[in-house]
């Protein structure tokens, strides 16, 4: 729940940001440091453990295993959260909720028992699909969005700290569901789903 939805994007961003920026970054040069990465005959995150293990010793094995399952779990939950997310929004049923959460534990399954080839190429399947999707509906939503940003920088600018959205500010904003006016007369008084 926010007041903004600029707010929680700029979020988002951030979250971006660091994992592909800082993270994989961080990543590379724990390998590059390494020396004799080319000699090693290693990939993914068996060369990842072998490069911070040759700089800060076996430490380095278990610090990489524990970050490597930290954020699978944490990637797990909150990709399970989204799709869940979008069922409830878009359907409502229980039986395909249902179905979702079995396909999951499944999908789960599947990967802890499969070639680390084969899940890698799946999981870039899916963030493609999910990419082209998501590239048409922020096509369709663009002009909203770049409103909203006016809206949440100007009231940035004039001084409140946490500023409110409210959907009747955006012109031709229509079906909004998550932030509508509940009270036009009282600015603060919004509905957040």
């Amino acid at each position: 729940t926010t007041s903004h939805p600029v707010s929680q994007g700029l979020i988002q961003a951030l979250g971006v940001f660091t994992d592909t920026i800082v993270i994989c970054s961080c990543t590379a040069f724990i390998i590059l440091t390494c020396g004799d990465y080319a000699t090693s005959n290693l990939s993914g995150i068996q060369l990842t453990q072998y490069a911070l293990s040759s700089q800060i010793g076996s430490i380095g094995n278990y610090f990489i295993a524990v970050c490597i399952f930290l954020f699978a779990f944490s990637s797990i939950v909150g990709n399970y959260y989204y799709g869940q997310s979008n069922i409830e929004f878009i359907s409502g049923s229980k039986a395909l909720l249902s179905t979702y959460r079995i396909a999951v534990v499944g999908m789960v399954i599947f990967g802890s028992l499969t070639a680390v080839d084969i899940v890698w190429n799946l999981g870039d399947l899916f963030m493609a699909l999910m990419a082209i999707i998501n590239l048409f509906a922020i096509a369709k939503l663009s002009k909203f969005a770049f409103l909203a940003l006016k809206d949440y920088t100007n009231q940035k600018k004039s001084g409140i700290k946490e500023p409110i959205f409210k959907s009747s500010s955006i012109d031709g904003l229509v079906g909004c569901e998550c932030w509508q006016d509940k009270d036009d007369n009282n600015d603060n008084d919004i509905e957040t789903a």
